[in-house]
């Protein structure tokens, strides 16, 4: 099993528990394929260097996680369809 990382920017312009919904679907995705979630981390609205969708500010949430490694392809190609996520990133941790 391999420890991973996943960046989640999530609307600003949704509410507080459609907000809470997206995150608890991209953690049903990780254990969906195998994973095995660690921590959560929320950083809470962040204001973005550039706009995105011509919005200027998301909430940011780095979930850590354990799982194989075609686990990520996997979960990746679920968020990217996602609504309200506007950016993901999932990186490897060095053990």
């Amino acid at each position: 099993m391999n420890k991973y990382e996943l960046a989640v920017v999530v609307s600003a312009k949704i509410e507080d528990d459609a907000r809470a919904e997206v995150i608890e679907k991209v953690k049903a995705l990780i254990t969906r394929f195998g994973g095995v979630v660690t921590d959560v981390d929320e950083w809470g609205k962040r204001r973005f260097a550039y706009e995105i969708q011509k919005m200027k500010e998301g909430y940011y949430y780095f979930i850590h996680f354990e799982a194989e490694s075609t686990a990520p392809a996997e979960i990746e190609q679920r968020i990217r369809i996602m609504d309200n996520v506007l950016r993901y990133l999932c990186v490897r941790q060095e053990a």
